[in-house]
């Protein structure tokens, strides 16, 4: 430890003393005897004792003011921003955002600084800066005229940051594209998607982000019924499911709540859409969604419980089936299609007319 204080402490001598010199060197040639006239031990002594001094305390201050915000910076970033929930990955991805913000916001610090000691430092040596602030001024419009799209991809960077819209390891859709988040900078974000496909996207080009894995993610999915089965009974089997998946142990950890009929949704071409939602915990989503749907299908199997496709049935003359079936228990008249009463839910004996042919 003392030895890396002790090289810090040479290091930063020698950038005092180089500064030193290139200050001498830029006042004798601009001065008005030139440099043959001034470059004399007693010429140099004089400059050092009047100008060096001062041109030394202006650099150390400097770097010393350069030292203090870098060390403050990253403290001031991290209290203005907020952890994503608990645990390591939560920390981890703070400290990844506050390490991005702080190194950026420290590298504009260091050039502000930097520029600042420059023009004092000639202006103490008795160069004229004007017509420098001038010139930069100049030289400022045109590199942000031309720069526009730079500007605009680290502004749009630093809010994406700040507001903790996404981070490494996230899933998003942003710029059209959706894949896992690799890497976010100031300037841009890279994204893999599930072809492995890396996408590297400019901060400001992304109008709108869609964030599949902030906080938590959901199971959302309509299953379909035909439409002669018992809804009710659907709707039982579908919420028995969810809740028997919510309680294994092997699922459990990945299930925040249990996936829950809403309700009918929709009214299909070949069947009846069931909404079914439930929120998992994040990046989790589609392996639950996965195992929900194989577990619906084997417990449809059990149940005799039809789930539709698209098909077109056609009946030739005396083969077409009436067009009601008469209950036998409450003669209430139902569709061909039902295998179930819609008034007392006594199951329904279709037979054809016999062929003739």
């Amino acid at each position: 430890m003392l030895q890396r204080v002790c090289d810090a402490v040479i290091a930063t001598l020698d950038g005092l003393v180089l500064v030193i010199i290139a200050a001498a060197a830029i006042a004798i040639t601009l001065s008005r005897e030139g440099p043959q006239a001034l470059m004399t031990p007693e010429t140099i002594k004089l400059w050092f004792m009047e100008h060096g001094l001062l041109v030394l305390l202006i650099a150390a201050i400097a770097y010393l003011l350069y030292l203090l915000l870098k060390s403050v910076i990253p403290n001031i970033v991290e209290s203005s921003m907020s952890a994503r929930g608990r645990g390591k990955k939560a920390r981890e991805d703070l400290a990844r955002r506050v390490q991005t913000l702080s190194s950026s916001l420290t590298t504009l610090v260091g050039i502000v600084i930097g520029i600042a000691a420059v023009f004092m430092i000639l202006t103490e040596v008795g160069v004229n800066v004007t017509p420098l602030l001038a010139t930069a001024g100049v030289a400022g419009i045109a590199i942000g005229l031309g720069a526009q799209g730079l500007i605009k991809d680290l502004f749009a960077g630093l809010f994406i940051l700040t507001e903790d819209q996404y981070n490494k390891g996230d899933v998003v859709k942003v710029a059209g594209i959706a894949g896992l988040v690799e890497d976010v900078t100031l300037k841009r974000t890279v994204l893999r998607d599930l072809d492995g496909i890396v996408h590297s996207i400019p901060n400001g080009e992304i109008t709108t982000a869609s964030n599949y894995t902030k906080q938590y993610s959901r199971l959302h999915l309509d299953v379909p019924v035909a439409y002669g089965e018992d809804l009710d009974h659907c709707i039982d089997v579908i919420n028995r499911v969810g809740q028997e998946m919510a309680e294994d142990p092997a699922w459990a950890p990945k299930i925040r709540s249990a996936p829950r009929s809403l309700g009918v949704n929709k009214f299909g071409d070949s069947g009846i859409d069931i909404k079914v939602l439930g929120d998992t915990k994040p990046m989790k989503q589609w392996e639950v969604t996965r195992e929900f749907r194989l577990r619906i299908k084997k417990a449809f199997d059990q149940e005799g419980i039809e789930i539709p496709w698209p098909h077109l049935k056609l009946y030739y003359g005396e083969q077409a089936p009436p067009l009601r079936v008469t209950c036998p228990s409450c003669n209430c008249r139902n569709s061909h299609e039902s295998k179930f009463c819609s008034q007392c839910g006594t199951p329904l004996q279709k037979t054809l007319p016999p062929n003739n042919a």
